[in-house]
């Protein structure tokens, strides 16, 4: 199992000393209901203007997309928490400089992207993942026969590690386009390229994941 992503902001709001606790968990709780009707736009508005509780609600929407973008690069849990945390780290630091030309999500994976390439640079990745982020959702143990689990978890491993031998920006392309459904203009968006390229990184991804699988 992954463990909690957990997020502190770095220097968080407290209410001032004169307010009664009660006062407190009560203004708390009903600010924290209009933080949840905010759409995207007006929640970052709340972000810059130092909004308690702000930042938090944008991690909690976007903690399990971002830490398995982390995880499809590092094959493990524990390098995938801490490039999860480093990311909202960096996102936090720079909201100011998110000119809302893209989504926010968008944003986040560029973010995302850039960091996990940087620590790729820095160390070498596990071939193969230590534990599936996702398959487990969908299978009963209880009742799948253990052959057949034995024969998809190794199944998955061996995609896992042939993503893991493709080019840098195959590699990209390819997991944010099967993973997490990402159009090709989206992908170029988060990459800075153009859409043809993109198209072209997924082609030549395809063929060569088919080859290492083979």
């Amino acid at each position: 199992m992954a463990p909690p992503l957990t997020w502190a902001i770095p220097t968080p709001w407290a209410p001032p000393a004169t307010m009664s606790t009660s006062r407190s968990r009560t203004t708390s709780t009903s600010a924290d209901a209009r933080l949840s009707d905010l759409d995207e736009a007006a929640l970052v508005e709340a972000c810059l203007a130092r909004q308690p509780g702000a930042f938090d609600l944008i991690v909690e929407r976007h903690k399990r997309s971002v830490y398995q973008l982390c995880y499809r690069f590092v094959g493990n849990h524990e390098d995938a928490s801490d490039l999860s945390q480093d990311v909202f780290l960096r996102a936090y630091r720079g909201l100011r400089s998110f000119r809302r030309q893209s989504s926010l999500a968008t944003w986040l994976y560029r973010i995302g992207v850039n960091v996990c390439l940087n620590r790729l640079n820095a160390k070498t990745p596990l071939a193969t993942a230590t534990q599936p982020v996702d398959d487990q959702r969908f299978v009963d143990d209880r009742i799948e026969p253990a052959p057949e689990r034995l024969l998809r978890e190794e199944r998955g491993e061996r995609v896992r590690a042939a993503i893991a031998t493709l080019p840098r920006k195959q590699r990209v392309t390819l997991v944010l386009r099967m993973y997490h459904e990402m159009s090709h203009q989206e992908i170029a968006e988060v990459l800075g390229s153009s859409v043809g390229a993109v198209k072209a990184n997924f082609f030549h991804a395809l063929a060569n994941l088919k080859r290492a699988l083979q």
